[in-house]
């Protein structure tokens, strides 16, 4: 028998933010659905080298567009009420510079 763990993982997407990564999921139920998971995983330093904390939501099809939508008015309320100065396009990167950062956080 197969073991489950490697076959419900259908599409994996990483973003890099310091010490915090977010992993994007999409994976498959026994029925075939699918649903994301939305992982926030932190580095903290320990005496005897690294550990990671990790925080999962699990998103299902029905709740999809009410996340999206809450997700972006509370951005845009953060962009256009709350700092209205900022330039946000100044944090915005291509998978390219965000990979290459990444190599470089780690030392490559």
């Amino acid at each position: 028998m197969e073991d489950r763990r490697e076959n419900d993982e259908i599409y994996s997407k990483r973003v890099r933010a310091g010490k915090r990564t977010y992993f994007f999921d999409v994976k498959s139920t026994r029925s075939n659905d699918y649903y994301l998971t939305i992982t926030e995983s932190k580095r903290k330093v320990r005496e005897d080298g690294f550990s990671y904390e990790k925080h999962k939501i699990f998103l299902y099809k029905e709740d999809f567009a009410k996340f999206v939508n809450a997700l972006s008015d509370a951005v845009d309320y953060i962009k256009e009420d709350l700092m209205p100065e900022v330039d946000f396009e100044q944090f915005e990167q291509t998978s390219e510079e965000e990979e290459y950062n990444a190599g470089r956080d780690l030392g490559y």
